[in-house]
């Protein structure tokens, strides 16, 4: 691209969505930094600027309307618009956690982070997506997802999951449909599956480390413009739905 390319991570204060902005700010990109927690924002556009990269904060919580719509704005404000965004902000229930015993409300928090505010984020920049020249998609998905592999026979996803998998699940369905409307469009859209990442979400019992974690993301964030669309990856490849 002649321009600087231009990207928002959401969920990047901190763990695997700080690395994918870091290795995105390493390939010269400006990223802004989706976050929901207004310190802990700047805290991590600071470290990433004193990195090299040229990030800029964009306070965002993906379950308010308000705050999406004012992220978009922001964006549009300081680019006019967005070459690649990447859907990572996400939250995990207990761990396992029964279908029989689960609460309801669990189920609700998840599928509104999770899946709700892909939808209502990715929404809300598409406009913004429209005027870039190269744009690519990228959700944050899990090898959890898969129901092939759920239904294989000793493979071993970590118990039940009565919440966190569904909703990951859900969001590859819907990555499926993006793909379909945005056939006709240079829009890539794909999800990646970080791997078991040491992360606050699984407690730090990852045996993978955030920079490790990232790199499926931001290979399919540069995806050529003959790239696969409506996809689900990890760093061998493709994931079976």
């Amino acid at each position: 691209m002649s321009e600087q390319t231009i990207a928002l991570v959401t969920g990047a204060n901190k763990g695997i969505g700080y690395a994918i902005a870091a290795g995105l700010g390493a390939l010269g990109w400006r990223v802004g930094v989706g976050a929901r927690d207004e310190q802990r924002c700047k805290d991590a556009v600071a470290k990433l600027r004193a990195a090299g990269t040229d990030a800029f904060a964009v306070p965002l919580d993906v379950t308010d309307d308000a705050s999406v719509t004012a992220a978009a704005q922001l964006i549009d404000e300081r680019a006019g618009r967005l070459d690649v965004l990447v859907n990572n902000a996400g939250i995990a229930g207990g761990w396992p956690e029964n279908p029989s015993t689960i609460d309801l409300d669990t189920v609700r928090r998840l599928l509104e982070t999770n899946v709700i505010g892909v939808i209502r984020v990715t929404n809300a920049l598409l406009p913004l997506l429209r005027h870039s020249a190269h744009p690519r998609i990228v959700n944050q998905s899990s090898h959890v997802a898969s129901l092939t592999l759920q239904t294989t026979p000793d493979v071993d996803l970590g118990g039940i999951s009565a919440a966190y998998a569904p909703t990951k699940t859900y969001l590859n369905a819907l990555t499926i449909q993006y793909a379909k409307e945005l056939t006709d469009t240079p829009i890539l859209i794909n999800n990646a599956c970080p791997g078991y990442v040491a992360t606050d979400l699984n407690a730090f019992a990852g045996t993978q480390t955030p920079a490790q974690g990232a790199a499926i993301a931001i290979q399919l964030a540069t995806l050529p413009d003959d790239g696969p669309t409506g996809q689900l990856f990890d760093d061998n490849g493709v994931v079976p739905w």
